[in-house]
């Protein structure tokens, strides 16, 4: 057989994409929207950093942190996977002053519930920022 096919987003494929823009976000009003549409209510976000509880700790992680680097970008690595009622990303953290390498990449497995919005997400470090120390933040 010749030929390409074709595959239509799944609506879990779309709440993911929602968490990536989410991220990527350039205003409040459009981290509001996409949080609403991507989060379930009392989204928990666990990393190294801490645990954070509720979309708005979310987006004040996001900024902060924006604000620090001077700009970063959130990017896929690979297509996410999906099974049941979870999910993994395996992304990079690209930074406005970087050299073009990657200031860290990561893995996030989320948790769906039945509406496919996001309940949890844990955070693993795959390659960490120069410097960082885990030990620090526990």
């Amino acid at each position: 057989m010749t030929g390409t096919t074709t595959r239509s987003e799944t609506p879990a494929e779309h709440r993911l994409g929602q968490y990536v823009r989410f991220w990527n976000a350039a205003t409040e009003r459009e981290q509001l929207e996409l949080a609403a549409a991507a989060f379930a209510d009392g989204v928990e976000y666990r990393a190294e950093i801490g645990v954070l509880s509720g979309t708005q700790a979310l987006m004040d992680f996001r900024n902060q942190f924006v604000a620090h680097m001077g700009g970063a970008a959130l990017r896929l690595r690979e297509r996410p996977r999906v099974h049941h009622d979870r999910a993994r990303l395996r992304w990079q953290i690209l930074t406005e002053d970087g050299d073009g390498a990657p200031f860290a990449t990561g893995t996030d497995v989320l948790h769906l519930d039945e509406d496919g919005r996001i309940t949890s997400v844990t955070a693993f470090l795959d390659q960490a920022p120069e410097g960082f120390d885990p030990a620090a933040h526990h």
